[in-house]
């Protein structure tokens, strides 16, 4: 049965007052999506980064429009049961196109979105160097506007800054609790890998007092954590977005060099899908006993 996405909202706001961190992989297609939901998960994450990739094979320097996710993460969402946690960028413009995508993202059944802080044009947080942040007034508006313009209150705004690197944790935690004072759900504060990140986040958590959301794939000591700590350090919602497009990097560029060298992909049999298993992953027999019912 498919859920409809105000219970599917909801169904995330019940994984995050629970006990453990919601673990959320990251995606970039529906295939993806499938695969998560398989594996047990209780949530989703889609990557700008690796849709920039998968539609576009460019890299994350503010080329995805609003039209182009929305309409992916539609797709996506439709899928899939989980809970969709979706990247959203700098909100693609000013207030009115902040207006639109938080419409468009509501009406494509997205559970949450995270919206940015970084001056256009945006470049992925993880690149070297510091990103360039909105001054304090305007990302605040920014985030009143997103908080404005949702209908379904079960609709998830996680107001995201990626001014640590640039401005200090101080400012950071500043602008993350008048984030929440105008009606986020959550923050995201964007960390760089650190000695002391795991520091960094208790203190997020212990000074903003809200929902937190915390990218764990940025190196060091916060990507070797596991999953059942997460929760007592602060993090809330762990997303994973480096995982589905470097695995499915790493793999297919190892399968190419096979098939290259060898002419053939027979010595890689062992590494891949069966067609039953393939076929399985994406519910085909669900598919056929739905269409029985048409045929007897």
């Amino acid at each position: 049965m498919n859920l409809s996405p105000t219970h599917k909202r909801q169904q995330l706001s019940q994984l995050i007052s629970g006990h453990e961190a919601v673990i959320a992989p990251g995606i970039y297609d529906a295939y993806g999506a499938k695969l998560v939901s398989n594996a047990g998960f209780s949530a989703v994450y889609l990557t700008g980064n690796g849709v920039s990739a998968s539609l576009l094979g460019h890299p994350d320097i503010g080329q995805v429009d609003l039209t182009l996710m929305a309409d992916h993460a539609r797709r996506i969402a439709a899928c899939t049961n989980l809970p969709l946690i979706c990247d959203a960028d700098t909100g693609y413009g000013g207030i009115f196109n902040i207006q639109r995508t938080i419409q468009e993202f509501e009406a494509a059944g997205v559970s949450a979105i995270h919206i940015e802080d970084q001056r256009f044009p945006k470049r992925c947080a993880q690149f070297e160097g510091a990103r360039s942040v909105l001054d304090f007034k305007d990302a605040i508006n920014q985030i009143k506007a997103a908080t404005s313009s949702r209908v379904d209150a079960s609709f998830m705004i996680i107001a995201r800054t990626d001014c640590a690197a640039s401005l200090g944790l101080d400012h950071a935690i500043e602008r993350a609790r008048a984030f929440i004072s105008e009606g986020a759900d959550a923050v995201f504060v964007e960390l760089k890998p650190s000695p002391n990140a795991i520091e960094m986040i208790r203190r997020i958590k212990d000074e903003v007092k809200s929902t937190c959301m915390f990218n764990v794939d940025v190196g060091g000591a916060v990507s070797e954590l596991q999953a059942p700590k997460m929760k007592s350090l602060g993090i809330d919602i762990a997303i994973h977005p480096s995982l589905g497009r470097g695995i499915f990097g790493y793999a297919m560029q190892q399968a190419l060099v096979e098939l290259k060298s060898s002419g053939n992909i027979a010595g890689l049999r062992e590494h891949m899908l069966s067609g039953a298993q393939y076929n399985a992953s994406l519910g085909l027999a669900d598919f056929e006993e739905w269409e029985k019912k048409f045929f007897e």
